[in-house]
């Protein structure tokens, strides 16, 4: 039974345009991560949330966006991420880094995964990009992440993984990194300076203005 300790994963759907994938992998990876029984999980779509494209400037006496607000509420209730990636043009969307770059602070000290979908390589170049991104925050980027190539071949028509138990091992891995670093990261957020951060990080519903 989840407690106040329980850490909790946002798994965030990045891909925002019509018929896509990423709400069938959440459900299945939602359920995975139930089983696993470390998190508390909260699913995140992206497509709910209006985010400018257009990032705020320098005045911080001009409240956000009311999407940012409701979106950054819940980031910074996470001890750790999943993020759910389309392969496009051998990178990952817009919505995604749009997403990413309205925030600072709520990334900061946690760790994040990755699930990439789509044709024979599954996703890889969107996901290495990715991983370029979050050593900027700090955030740990997990070795562990899960890449479905060929996905209209890995799911059934109703949404069901075709090899339930195989794809279980991959999302397992990815929920034991996951659940090794949030805890401990979670500890250290609140306990220890990070060296050069001239801010305190967010931590469990705090939010904190984005450095200059």
């Amino acid at each position: 039974m989840p407690t106040a300790e329980t850490p909790t994963l946002a798994v965030i759907i990045g891909s925002i345009r019509p018929d896509r994938f990423g709400p069938t992998v959440a459900t299945w990876f939602t359920a995975e991560a139930q089983k696993h029984g470390a998190f508390e999980v909260d699913v995140i779509d992206l497509a709910d949330y209006k985010l400018p494209v257009e990032l705020a400037g320098n005045d911080y006496s001009v409240p956000p966006p009311e999407g940012v607000v409701r979106l950054g509420t819940r980031l910074a209730k996470a001890d750790a991420y999943t993020l759910i990636t389309p392969v496009y043009n051998r990178s990952y969307p817009a919505s995604l880094k749009t997403a990413i770059d309205w925030f600072y602070t709520e990334w900061v000290l946690r760790p994040v995964s990755f699930i990439s979908y789509g044709g024979v390589t599954g996703g890889l170049t969107a996901v290495e990009h990715l991983r370029g991104i979050f050593p900027e925050f700090p955030a740990i980027t997990t070795k562990s992440f899960i890449s479905l190539a060929n996905f209209e071949k890995v799911f059934d028509y109703d949404g069901r993984p075709v090899d339930t138990a195989g794809l279980r091992v991959p999302a397992t891995a990815v929920l034991d990194e996951l659940a090794w670093w949030a805890p401990m990261l979670r500890q250290a957020r609140k306990a220890r300076p990070y060296p050069g951060l001239d801010f305190e990080p967010s931590a469990n519903g705090e939010t904190h203005a984005v450095p200059t």
